[in-house]
Order: C-alpha cells, then sequence, then structure tokens
C-alpha cells in the first residue's frame, strides 16, 4: 500500500461514526421533560467531575454498558453536572441528597435510586431496572 492509499484509508476511518460507547446527553432545562413525554425511560446521572464516588460510578456503569448494548439501544442516559445544577429546582423537586445520586425514571415514575453506591451489583440491578421498563 503506497502512503496515498494509507492516508486516504485513514482519514475515511477517522470520520466514521464511533462505533463504541455513546457519550450520555448532558442535562439541560426542558431535556428530561421531553424525553420522558415521549416515553423514553430516563437513567439520570447526577455528578461532579471532582467527586470520586460519581468518577466509581461512571466506571461501573461504562463496564455495564460494554457488556450489554441493550441498555444504551433503550435506555436514555443523562449527566447532570452538580457544579452546574445542584441547586435547580430539578433537584429541590426530586429531593436529590447529593451527588453521586443515580435514578431511573419513566413517565410520571421514580423506578428506582441510587445514593453514593459503587457496587456492581447495585448499580446493574438499577440499570436492569430501568431496561425493563424500556423494553416492557
Amino acid at each position: 500500500m503506497d502512503r496515498r492509499h494509507f492516508l486516504v484509508l485513514t482519514v475515511g476511518a477517522a470520520s466514521l461514526p464511533f462505533a463504541g460507547k455513546a457519550a450520555p446527553l448532558e442535562y439541560e432545562p426542558g431535556l428530561l421533560e421531553k424525553h420522558l413525554k415521549t416515553g423514553d425511560t430516563v437513567f439520570l446521572d447526577f455528578k461532579a467531575s471532582w467527586c470520586g464516588t460519581c468518577a466509581a460510578q461512571e466506571r461501573v456503569i461504562n463496564t455495564l454498558k460494554s457488556e450489554n448494548s441493550d441498555y444504551e439501544a433503550n435506555i436514555t442516559f443523562i449527566d447532570v453536572d452538580w457544579d452546574d445544577y445542584g441547586k435547580s429546582e430539578l433537584v429541590k423537586r426530586m429531593k436529590i441528597p447529593r451527588r453521586s445520586t443515580l435514578v431511573v425514571l419513566k413517565g410520571d415514575q421514580e423506578l428506582g435510586r441510587i445514593v453514593a453506591q459503587t457496587g456492581r451489583s447495585q448499580i446493574k440491578a438499577l440499570m436492569d431496572t430501568a431496561l425493563e421498563a424500556a423494553t416492557a
């Protein structure tokens, strides 16, 4: 293969959509309501970039997603930046006690919540609850 073909193939491959993990949506006012109104099952992750517990939760979530593509195919994941929205109406209305809180919602119902837990089994159970609701 000559250099020109190599460069063309490399640039072409780099422009393909990434087939791996999709990034969660970043919360902004109205986003949650939009997804709930359309019937989506939503997994909210209240987190901060500097939070060690949040990072541990994220590693578990990403591992579970990589092991089961049905999670990302059926659940809408939304990250809520605690630094931006920790004192927001959303946090007050949902009675979110702190960052590192994970919540699953569908319609007008909260289906489950984890606060500051990083165990694989607890997070998997919450994600399975979301998946079950999304595929019911």
